[in-house]
């Protein structure tokens, strides 16, 4: 007995299971309103646009690494479009609608679009065979980047019922485009309370309202009032928030006309200072080649090599006081602001209705009645699959988990283990740059230098994020010394160094600074070089 009614229970359970998947399935099918995996060719449910411009090649073919075949971008650099349409056409109004898809950037997108555009019915003016971008269409959704643009579009085009022609109406600060070549899914959702949700490999990327002016541009709802086209400014209206104080008064010893900087009259030659000798002096041991032909190449000179004399002494040449800056100078005056008695504001015409204002409580959705791809591309590779639409969010993540999930996983892998390589061999290219380089740190030629340039060495192995600029200033040190090696080296007297600034008008002429600060810059200054000059020939 006991056993016939465990049997009896067991066949109920099963019943019950059995029906509720059943029912499951019925009401998950009821939810799709379309999908295409693309498992089986494209051909004679897509249609191909024949429009002239439209020359790009579309293909079924495998995602790269995978078994799974999508709708495939051949050619780049060509215009692409094609569409399929639905069964029936889609409302948009009264559910909740899912728009999702998958798209491989395999090559990278540099500049193109991989965005989807849902089209209105027919007969508002287009036919597959003439599919383009003027097919009139209610939704363009997904990414977009060239240039500065990097974007996941959302636009709604809607009907104005006032003058009757269809506006774009773009969300505001849309999510960026992944910059990876892995399979990515985006999902727009859109709720029957005017919420927005777009969804990028599942995870919310944005929310909006489609009736807030603060997410829409133009906002769906026109702004109540608008300035007023034909109010003027009047003349006497005053912006200046500030003016000149008109009682202010150029100060009597206020020089416009002094210099910014004079001579120090307190400077002083330094002692040893060679005013006869030359900087530069014609190599002695230069001698004219034998092939030189005076008429062809001029009269031969010598090249100029650094007069010794120089390196021992302070300078060479006609010595000059330095300049200093000018303790009388103050500029050109000006009067000090005031603020404006007559300040009225930031002029702004007044605010009118609009005649062109309307309310809404949903947007004025156009039905979807086919699906279609027309983009341009500078890339190929473009690889879109599991396209779907749906009235339930809950299937549209099952979808992304049975469909996509997988994929994507096997992809995140294989780009871990090939960058993993990528590293490992990066690393050994550096083990190689870093023997190099302490082979060049033993070279006799640093002289000095060498602990400089073995501590640059031994920071770049244990910082690799500064590697570069540390290779940088190591090649710079290098090519210092060859220089100095190759073409010798030598003092610079500088006929002037001495700091100057500009004062604020509010600034005194007091503070002059010390006579002996003057003269120690001075004496730091006659130690400088001044610029040489170097000729091997002179033109006839």
């Amino acid at each position: 007995m006991e056993d016939s009614k465990r049997k009896i229970w067991t066949v109920q359970c099963v019943l019950l299971l059995l029906i509720g998947l059943c029912i499951s399935q019925l009401y998950a099918s009821d939810d799709v309103k379309f999908y295409d995996s693309f498992d089986d060719a494209f051909d004679g449910r897509w249609v191909v646009s024949k429009k002239e411009d439209y020359t790009g090649v579309w293909k079924h073919s495998k995602s790269e690494g995978h078994d799974d075949y999508g709708l495939l971008v051949s050619e780049k650099a060509r215009k692409h479009a094609i569409v399929k349409k639905l069964d029936e056409p889609i409302d948009l109004k009264d559910e909740t609608v899912v728009l999702q898809y998958e798209v491989r950037l395999q090559n990278g997108l540099e500049c193109g679009g991989a965005y989807l555009k849902y089209l209105r019915p027919q007969d508002a003016g287009w036919t597959p065979e003439g599919f383009d971008n003027e097919s009139p269409y209610s939704i363009m959704f997904g990414p977009d980047k060239c240039g500065s643009t990097n974007k996941v579009h959302f636009i709604l085009k809607q009907k104005n019922p006032k003058s009757g022609e269809f506006v774009e109406h773009h969300l505001k600060y849309p999510p960026s485009v992944p910059s990876d070549k892995l399979t990515h899914v985006y999902s727009a959702i859109l709720k029957p309370d005017n919420e927005l949700k777009i969804l990028i490999d599942g995870e919310e990327k944005k929310k909006a309202n489609f009736l807030s002016a603060e997410d829409f541009e133009p906002p769906l709802i026109p702004a109540k009032t608008i300035p007023d086209p034909d109010d003027k400014k009047p003349e006497d209206w005053d912006e200046r928030a500030q003016i000149p104080d008109p009682e202010a008064k150029k100060p009597d010893d206020w020089d416009e006309d002094a210099p910014m900087e004079i001579e120090d009259e307190d400077a002083v030659k330094p002692e040893g200072w060679l005013d006869d000798e030359p900087e530069d002096i014609d190599d002695p041991d230069a001698t004219k080649p034998e092939d030189w032909d005076d008429e062809e190449d001029g009269e031969w000179e010598a090249p100029k090599v650094d007069n010794p004399k120089c390196g021992e002494a302070p300078g060479c040449g006609e010595w000059k006081k330095p300049m200093k800056r000018n303790p009388a100078y103050k500029g050109k005056w000006h009067a000090p602001l005031i603020d404006n008695p007559n300040y009225k504001g930031i002029w702004k015409p007044q605010e009118i209705p609009n005649p062109d204002y309307f309310e809404l409580e949903k947007p004025n959705f156009e039905p979807i009645a086919a699906i279609g791809i027309e983009i341009w591309t500078m890339q190929d590779g473009l690889l879109f699959d599991n396209i779907l639409i749906a009235s339930n969010e809950k299937v549209a993540e099952t979808y992304r988990l049975s469909a996509w999930k997988p994929k994507f996983e096997v992809e995140k892998e294989k780009q871990k283990e090939e960058e993993s390589t990528d590293s490992e061999g990066l690393k050994g290219i550096q083990k190689v740059v870093f023997d190099y380089l302490y082979k060049i740190a033993d070279l006799p030629v640093l002289g000095d230098h060498k602990v400089k340039v073995l501590e640059l060495i031994e920071k770049a192995e244990k910082q690799p994020n500064v590697t570069i600029g540390v290779l940088v200033s190591i090649i710079i040190v290098i090519l210092t010394l060859l220089v100095k090696i190759i073409f010798g080296g030598k003092k610079k007297p500088a006929q002037t160094v001495v700091e100057t600034k500009e004062p604020d008008v509010a600034e005194t002429s007091n503070d002059q600074g010390s006579t002996e600060e003057n003269e120690e810059q001075n004496e730091d200054a006659a130690a400088a070089a001044a610029p040489r000059r170097r000729s091997t020939r002179r033109d006839t």
